[in-house]
């Protein structure tokens, strides 16, 4: 397979999981993601902004944010983010740890 074929169909991979959790499955909370996966959507946004400035392109957090959230994130928050209880906001304290910011 070729370089370009490759990175067309990684697009579309992408493309397809932001089309599954905004579309498809909305309702799983980004703390449950990030408990059970070790990444959540903004995750997927930081390292597509990070990718973008790899490359000296400026997005920035929000605009990043928005591309896969498809809205803006205060919106999704509003719409979409329910409350976590103590149990999973302590799973994701160490999740966040061992995932985010380790190192």
């Amino acid at each position: 397979m070729d370089d370009a074929t490759r990175t067309e169909l990684e697009a579309a991979a992408f493309r397809r999981l932001i089309q599954h959790l905004m579309v498809d499955r909305p309702e799983v909370q980004n703390i449950d993601m990030m408990n059970l996966a070790g990444f959540c959507r903004n995750c997927l946004s930081r390292w597509y902004d990070e990718a973008a400035s790899a490359r000296g392109v400026i997005i920035g957090k929000d605009a990043a944010r928005e591309i896969v959230y498809g809205m803006p994130y205060a919106d999704w928050v509003a719409q979409t983010q329910t409350e976590a209880d103590a149990v999973k906001k302590a799973a994701f304290e160490v999740a966040f740890r061992d995932n985010v910011t380790k190192g």
